[in-house]
């Protein structure tokens, strides 16, 4: 039987860490993206402990060489790739995180991980993912990234005035959505996964749901049927007072 290979970018921790464990319980051979070699490594072995087969690669998603050195990896070793989670991403601003106080360097440096390397990561892959019998990307997004629900003045994020982060989630929904638009006729599924605001490193551990929850919503749409949807947010929903749905644009 051929194996279910699963590549996680930013594995080695937090949400992507736990997405890792997540597919890898289910028989799964995850590959452990990770910018730092070190830490991947470490990662690597975390999964194994816990019954995993785990594999540390090293992936720097704004690198196109990088991400290019991964498909060529896996191209060698495995022959095709069933599963990619964009997971990688970096939370910045500037001064108190008004829009007039955001610097473009800033901005370019968040878009940079959150947007492009969404898109290089997902292109040297994509050939390896037709050659799967029913492959699934997911982008891990945001619902800071709706348009809708940062607009809504009853809504609970209507007070964030953030550029840099949200507008990368919002480019990232947009990536999405034209992805799954091209893969429409295939058997590739892409969607974009909203985990809820997890308490990792990534925010100073200061979010009202774990990890392992979070990651629940990207092995959701990792593994969804044939007649699954493409092309949607879904995930937590805040506003709506917890649980899991589609979320808007």
């Amino acid at each position: 039987m051929t194996t279910t290979i699963a590549l996680i970018t930013g594995a080695n921790r937090g949400i992507g860490l736990a997405t890792a464990r997540q597919l890898g319980a289910r028989g799964m051979t995850v590959l452990v993206g990770a910018r730092d070699a070190a830490r991947g490594r470490a990662a690597e072995r975390a999964l194994r402990d816990g019954g995993a087969d785990a594999r540390a690669v090293p992936l720097d998603v704004t690198d196109e060489a990088s991400a290019a050195a991964v498909a060529e990896l896996v191209e060698q070793e495995y022959g095709h790739l069933d599963v990619l989670v964009n997971n990688a991403g970096i939370l910045r601003a500037d001064g108190t995180a008004l829009p007039s106080e955001t610097t473009l360097a800033t901005l370019r440096e968040v878009f940079e991980t959150n947007v492009f390397g969404v898109v290089a990561v997902t292109n040297a892959l994509l050939p390896l993912l037709r050659r799967a019998p029913a492959a699934r990307i997911v982008n891990v997004s945001s619902e800071v990234g709706s348009i809708a629900v940062m607009t809504d003045p009853a809504g609970a994020l209507f007070a964030l005035t953030s550029v840099p982060y949200p507008t990368s989630k919002t480019a990232l929904n947009m990536v999405t959505a034209m992805y799954a638009k091209e893969l429409r006729d295939t058997r590739i599924k892409v969607n974009a996964a909203n985990p809820g605001y997890c308490a990792t490193d990534f925010n100073g551990n200061s979010g009202f749901r774990t990890a392992e929850q979070g990651a629940e919503v990207s092995v959701h749409l990792a593994t969804l049927p044939a007649d699954g949807p493409s092309g949607l947010l879904w995930g937590f929903q805040m506003d709506a007072g917890g649980g899991y749905g589609v979320l808007p644009w």
